[in-house]
């Protein structure tokens, strides 16, 4: 079964998770700079199947779209036509980076640790693609 990929895109920063190959699982895949994103796809999709693309779709809490929301339309655009053969959801990522550097706590990490934003990108991807695949289950 291909794997489905979830991307929290932003302005510095992509943070990218994967499923394992029976879409049960979403880990953690590896945060890389934004401008580097589709070279980085093209290189992935090469080697591995993958379904589908989830790409968070970042909203203020009464629903509405936030300032970054143009930035990730613009890449989601790009993404479309450099992979039209990929089918692409959005996901909702609000809390995703609270919930990621919560997590960063539970798990014992050091204060040092927790800085590294790029990991927090990589968490949040986590938990947006394991959001997903739960309510696919039911």
């Amino acid at each position: 079964m291909p794997r489905i990929v979830a991307i929290d895109y932003g302005i510095k920063r992509t943070g990218i998770a994967v499923t394992d190959e029976l879409q049960i699982i979403a880990s953690g895949l590896t945060t890389i700079p934004s401008e580097t994103a589709i070279d980085f796809f093209k290189t992935y999709f090469s080697k591995e199947n993958v379904a589908k693309v989830l790409i968070g779709e970042p909203k203020q809490m009464n629903g509405q779209p936030s300032e970054s929301a143009g930035i990730i339309e613009k890449f989601v655009l790009k993404f479309k036509s450099e992979f039209p053969e990929m089918t692409v959801e959005r996901a909702d990522e609000r809390f995703t980076s609270k919930m990621a550097f919560q997590t960063m706590i539970d798990s014992g990490l050091k204060k040092k640790q927790r800085q590294n934003k790029g990991l927090v990108d990589e968490i949040a991807a986590t938990i947006m693609l394991q959001d997903y695949l739960s309510r696919k289950m039911f």
